[in-house]
């Protein structure tokens, strides 16, 4: 006999034994797992009928070599960068999931199925189908909203993803692949995740299956109401390995209304840059625990530098809302829009203050460059944090657009410091609230540092501006 075989028959003896080994009857011991799993086809009943399968039809221009393919890589990259292009359109299909808001043909959506489409198809769940329009997309949230034209749908019930807790049960029904009204189950893993894109989202993190094709469809809830947005998922190989992301239905909702009504989404935005608050940070500035957000560079003309707010400011709340990490302070101001006020609760020379700012629109993003070292100029040895250093001339500080007057490049890190993130180019410009204006400064505020006490150097590099933090050798007397 051989594994495989044995494997199965097994199975089937093992599924079989209860019914022996126990008087009671199939019906009841049936009862008994119905009663402790949950049943989904009541949800998918109540909501199966409300999602939609999307086609999107885009064009991708194409070039050809008017010579043909000569099979020599070499040969047609020369045609390709020498000869004009001839560009035609090849069409490109693309799969997609969606639910009906309105009875009037609304329909909700992510961005990024609908982004740059010639044409929209919308499948309903009774096969029939319609021409879409895009009355709005938002690429900042992937958020889209859809219209066709049809009456007396059938639309979604909007849950509150504020009650959802890390364990609770939820399904998603899309078009995974293509295949329609696939429903699949799985719990809640984290609230409020952050992804490494910019993203402003508070993505519910799930192990719900999700693929290509599921984009765009609900995460719903054991009450059959909508909670999210299936959007992302986390995956090496380009389908689900156990880790799915949704857009919270409410904060959907909010970016759908304005694309409804003006067809467009403004974000709120400060102008600054931040950074999290990290253990040794928090130590460095005096803070009791390592939450907030740390500002490491506020854009000229900006809302941030009109309401007053400085490099090295901590942003412990907003608008009363406490700043656990410097995501949510993302979320809060971009949630809020332009021109609104804010009231924030900063840290700065260990109190706490309150600045009141208006925000401006997210229209442009702040960009630091970083510059390139001094070979020619004079290197000088901070000894009191063991890293060698060279000021930038006033051509290498031109990058800064007049934010920076005085900055140094790092050279070398001696071996006490070499684990604290600090690096060989990176530029010095500040210390915690103060900007550095000359060498001889820096060695004054250096100096008064004691061994053993943690310093918070600003830096700026290739991805930006941030806080390092270094530690005082205790051998230094």
């Amino acid at each position: 006999m051989n594994k495989k075989l044995a494997f199965i028959l097994l199975s089937s003896i093992l599924s079989i034994t209860p019914a022996f080994a126990t008087t009671t009857n199939l019906s009841e011991s049936s009862n008994i797992y119905q009663n402790s799993l949950p049943d989904f086809s009541g949800i998918y009943d109540m909501v199966g009928k409300s999602v939609v399968n999307i086609n999107v039809v885009t064009a991708s221009p194409q070039v050809n070599n008017p010579f043909g393919g000569s099979g020599d890589p070499m040969f047609d990259y020369f045609f390709k960068r020498m000869l004009p292009p001839q560009q035609q359109n090849r069409q490109q299909r693309g799969l997609g999931s969606g639910f009906i808001l309105s009875s009037d043909g609304y329909v909700l959506t992510n961005a990024h199925v609908v982004k740059d489409a010639q044409t929209v198809t919308v499948k309903l769940s009774d096969k029939r189908e319609f021409k879409a329009k895009v009355i709005g997309l938002d690429t900042a949230t992937d958020v889209a909203i859809l219209k066709i034209n049809a009456n007396n749908l059938a639309p979604v019930k909007i849950g509150n993803p504020n009650q959802l807790k890390p364990g609770n049960w939820v399904v998603a029904i899309g078009s995974p692949f293509g295949l329609e009204n696939t429903i699949t189950q799985g719990i809640v893993s984290a609230l409020s995740r952050n992804l490494p894109d910019d993203s402003a989202v508070p993505f519910i993190q799930s192990d719900v299956p999700v693929n290509p094709g599921n984009s765009g469809g609900p995460l719903i809830n054991l009450r059959g109401e909508v909670v999210g947005i299936n959007s992302q998922i986390y995956s090496k190989s380009g389908g689900y390995m156990g880790i799915s992301f949704a857009i919270p239905i409410d904060y959907a909702m909010r970016i759908a209304d304005q694309l409804k009504t003006t067809g467009k989404v403004v974000h709120g935005r400060l102008g600054i840059a931040i950074q999290p608050v990290t253990d040794d940070l928090a130590a460095s500035f005096g803070l009791s625990s390592a939450k907030g957000a740390l500002v490491n560079s506020v854009d000229s003309a900006s809302a941030a530098e009109k309401a007053g707010i400085q490099v090295g400011d901590v942003i412990l709340s907003a608008n009363g809302q406490e700043i656990g990490d410097s995501t949510s302070l993302q979320q809060i101001i971009s949630n809020l829009g332009a021109h609104k006020e804010v009231k924030l609760v900063i840290w700065r020379n260990n109190q706490r203050i309150v600045i009141n700012a208006i925000t401006m629109a997210a229209d442009s993003n702040i960009n630091d460059s970083k510059a390139s070292q001094d070979k020619s100029s004079s290197t000088t040895e901070l000894k009191k944090i063991g890293v060698t250093v060279v000021p930038l001339s006033a051509s290498q500080l031109k990058p800064f657009s007049n934010r920076v007057s005085y900055a140094l490049a790092v050279q070398s890190i001696s071996q006490i410091n070499q684990l604290s993130g600090l690096a060989v180019g990176d530029i010095i410009i500040g210390v915690a609230n103060t900007s550095i204006t000359s060498l001889a400064q820096l060695e004054k505020i250096l100096a008064s540092y004691k061994p053993g006490q943690r310093i918070a150097l600003k830096v700026v590099r290739s991805n930006g501006a941030q806080f390092i933090t270094l530690f005082i050798p205790m051998s230094v007397q």
